[in-house]
Protein backbone atom coordinates (compact mmCIF):
# COMPACT_ATOMS: atom_id res chain seq x y z
CA UNK A 1 0.00 0.00 0.00
CA UNK A 2 1.10 3.47 -1.14
CA UNK A 3 0.47 6.75 -0.06
CA UNK A 4 -1.84 9.49 -1.22
CA UNK A 5 -1.63 12.18 -3.30
CA UNK A 6 -1.46 14.47 -0.36
CA UNK A 7 0.70 12.28 1.63
CA UNK A 8 2.79 12.02 -1.25
CA UNK A 9 3.13 15.92 -1.40
CA UNK A 10 4.18 16.67 1.83
CA UNK A 11 6.99 13.78 1.35
CA UNK A 12 8.09 15.32 -1.34
CA UNK A 13 7.95 19.33 -0.36
CA UNK A 14 5.28 20.05 -3.10
CA UNK A 15 2.15 20.94 -3.36
CA UNK A 16 -0.36 18.02 -3.87
CA UNK A 17 -1.57 20.00 -7.19
CA UNK A 18 2.30 19.55 -8.42
CA UNK A 19 2.08 15.66 -7.35
CA UNK A 20 -1.47 15.41 -9.55
CA UNK A 21 0.15 17.73 -12.50
CA UNK A 22 2.94 14.94 -12.41
CA UNK A 23 0.51 12.22 -12.67
CA UNK A 24 -1.33 13.37 -15.59
CA UNK A 25 1.73 13.92 -17.36
CA UNK A 26 3.25 10.57 -16.86
CA UNK A 27 6.09 11.47 -14.60
CA UNK A 28 4.63 10.06 -11.31
CA UNK A 29 3.59 6.06 -11.61
CA UNK A 30 0.24 5.33 -9.91
CA UNK A 31 -0.50 2.09 -8.60
CA UNK A 32 -3.86 -0.15 -9.19
CA UNK A 33 -5.53 0.73 -6.02
CA UNK A 34 -5.04 4.85 -7.09
CA UNK A 35 -1.74 5.44 -4.69
CA UNK A 36 1.40 5.97 -4.84
CA UNK A 37 4.63 4.15 -4.15
CA UNK A 38 7.45 6.73 -2.67
CA UNK A 39 10.40 5.25 -4.12
CA UNK A 40 9.01 4.56 -7.25
CA UNK A 41 7.74 7.58 -7.53
CA UNK A 42 10.89 9.52 -6.68
CA UNK A 43 13.16 7.97 -9.17
CA UNK A 44 10.59 8.62 -11.85
CA UNK A 45 9.98 12.22 -10.12
CA UNK A 46 14.26 12.72 -10.57
CA UNK A 47 14.21 11.32 -13.65
CA UNK A 48 12.06 13.29 -15.06
CA UNK A 49 12.15 16.32 -13.78
CA UNK A 50 14.82 19.16 -16.02
CA UNK A 51 16.70 20.47 -13.37
CA UNK A 52 16.30 23.83 -15.32
CA UNK A 53 12.77 24.32 -13.90
CA UNK A 54 13.24 23.03 -10.13
CA UNK A 55 12.19 25.62 -7.91
CA UNK A 56 15.25 25.80 -4.50
CA UNK A 57 13.71 27.17 -1.31
CA UNK A 58 15.05 30.34 -1.34
CA UNK A 59 17.87 29.84 1.06
CA UNK A 60 19.14 33.25 2.56
CA UNK A 61 22.42 34.33 1.05
CA UNK A 62 25.38 35.18 3.03
CA UNK A 63 25.20 38.46 2.00
CA UNK A 64 22.01 38.82 3.96
CA UNK A 65 23.02 36.35 6.97
CA UNK A 66 25.11 38.93 9.00
CA UNK A 67 21.86 41.55 8.43
CA UNK A 68 19.63 38.58 9.68
CA UNK A 69 22.22 37.28 12.70
CA UNK A 70 21.99 41.08 13.72
CA UNK A 71 18.08 41.67 13.50
CA UNK A 72 17.73 38.77 15.94
CA UNK A 73 20.85 40.74 18.26
CA UNK A 74 18.53 43.48 18.16
CA UNK A 75 15.48 41.80 19.61
CA UNK A 76 17.74 39.76 22.36
CA UNK A 77 18.92 43.35 23.36
CA UNK A 78 15.69 44.89 23.27
CA UNK A 79 13.75 42.52 25.55
CA UNK A 80 17.11 42.34 27.73
CA UNK A 81 16.51 46.50 27.97
CA UNK A 82 12.91 45.93 28.76
CA UNK A 83 13.55 43.22 31.45
CA UNK A 84 12.03 40.64 29.64
CA UNK A 85 13.30 37.04 28.98
CA UNK A 86 15.09 36.44 25.48
CA UNK A 87 16.05 33.04 24.56
CA UNK A 88 18.73 32.20 22.13
CA UNK A 89 15.68 30.57 19.56
CA UNK A 90 13.96 33.99 19.08
CA UNK A 91 10.32 33.36 18.72
CA UNK A 92 8.26 35.83 16.58
CA UNK A 93 6.14 36.78 19.69
CA UNK A 94 9.29 37.81 20.66
CA UNK A 95 10.10 39.89 17.97
CA UNK A 96 6.68 41.12 17.37
CA UNK A 97 6.98 42.05 21.44
CA UNK A 98 10.70 43.93 20.15
CA UNK A 99 9.22 45.59 16.97
CA UNK A 100 6.29 46.79 19.05
CA UNK A 101 8.91 48.15 22.17
CA UNK A 102 10.98 50.10 19.08
CA UNK A 103 8.00 51.49 18.11
CA UNK A 104 6.73 52.61 21.17
CA UNK A 105 10.34 54.52 21.73
CA UNK A 106 10.32 56.36 18.33
CA UNK A 107 6.79 57.36 18.99
CA UNK A 108 8.14 59.16 22.35
CA UNK A 109 11.21 60.31 20.58
CA UNK A 110 9.20 62.05 17.89
CA UNK A 111 6.76 63.20 20.78
CA UNK A 112 9.71 65.05 22.77
CA UNK A 113 11.21 66.96 19.43
CA UNK A 114 7.82 68.29 18.86
CA UNK A 115 7.41 69.35 22.08
CA UNK A 116 10.99 70.93 21.76
CA UNK A 117 12.25 68.65 24.60
CA UNK A 118 15.15 67.28 21.74
CA UNK A 119 17.70 68.74 20.28
CA UNK A 120 19.80 67.80 17.04
CA UNK A 121 23.06 66.76 18.12
CA UNK A 122 24.52 67.91 14.51
CA UNK A 123 22.66 71.41 15.07
CA UNK A 124 24.14 71.48 19.04
CA UNK A 125 27.67 70.91 18.34
CA UNK A 126 27.63 73.40 15.34
CA UNK A 127 26.24 75.96 17.77
CA UNK A 128 28.19 75.10 20.04
CA UNK A 129 31.36 75.32 17.61
CA UNK A 130 30.29 78.66 16.48
CA UNK A 131 30.28 79.96 20.08
CA UNK A 132 33.26 78.23 20.91
CA UNK A 133 35.56 80.08 17.76
CA UNK A 134 33.52 83.39 18.39
CA UNK A 135 34.72 83.26 22.33
CA UNK A 136 38.02 82.32 20.96
CA UNK A 137 38.42 85.11 18.73
CA UNK A 138 37.13 87.78 20.82
CA UNK A 139 39.85 86.63 23.38
CA UNK A 140 42.47 86.82 20.70
CA UNK A 141 41.23 90.99 19.84
CA UNK A 142 41.41 91.29 23.64
CA UNK A 143 45.17 92.17 23.94
CA UNK A 144 45.75 94.89 21.72
CA UNK A 145 42.13 96.06 22.78
CA UNK A 146 43.61 96.68 26.49
CA UNK A 147 47.14 96.81 26.25
CA UNK A 148 47.87 100.66 26.10
CA UNK A 149 45.43 101.22 28.85
CA UNK A 150 47.55 98.67 31.00
CA UNK A 151 50.47 100.30 29.86
CA UNK A 152 49.47 103.58 30.90
CA UNK A 153 47.95 102.35 34.13
CA UNK A 154 51.93 100.79 35.12
CA UNK A 155 53.89 103.33 32.95
CA UNK A 156 55.49 100.37 30.57
CA UNK A 157 55.68 100.66 26.43
CA UNK A 158 52.30 99.61 25.26
CA UNK A 159 53.87 96.91 22.89
CA UNK A 160 55.69 94.97 25.71
CA UNK A 161 52.52 94.43 27.37
CA UNK A 162 50.37 93.55 24.36
CA UNK A 163 53.11 90.80 23.69
CA UNK A 164 53.13 89.40 26.87
CA UNK A 165 49.63 89.55 27.47
CA UNK A 166 48.81 87.86 23.65
CA UNK A 167 51.40 84.99 24.86
CA UNK A 168 49.41 84.70 28.40
CA UNK A 169 45.89 84.45 26.46
CA UNK A 170 47.49 82.02 23.45
CA UNK A 171 48.67 79.87 26.20
CA UNK A 172 45.32 80.18 28.06
CA UNK A 173 43.53 79.36 24.89
CA UNK A 174 45.26 76.24 23.86
CA UNK A 175 44.71 74.68 27.48
CA UNK A 176 41.35 75.17 26.45
CA UNK A 177 41.49 73.50 23.62
CA UNK A 178 42.36 70.67 24.80
CA UNK A 179 39.48 70.55 26.72
CA UNK A 180 36.94 67.95 24.48
CA UNK A 181 32.94 68.09 25.02
CA UNK A 182 31.65 64.60 25.03
CA UNK A 183 27.74 64.71 24.05
CA UNK A 184 26.05 61.30 24.67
Amino acid sequence: MGLSIRAYARHRGVSHVAVMRAIKAGRVPVEADGTIDPAKADAAWQRSTDPAKVRSKPKLSASLRPVADAALGSVRETLKEQGLPASSNVTFVQARTAHEIAKAHLARLRLQRMKGELVDRARANAMIFRLAREERDAWLNWPARVAALIAADLGVEAHAVQKLVETHVRGHLAELAEIRPEFR
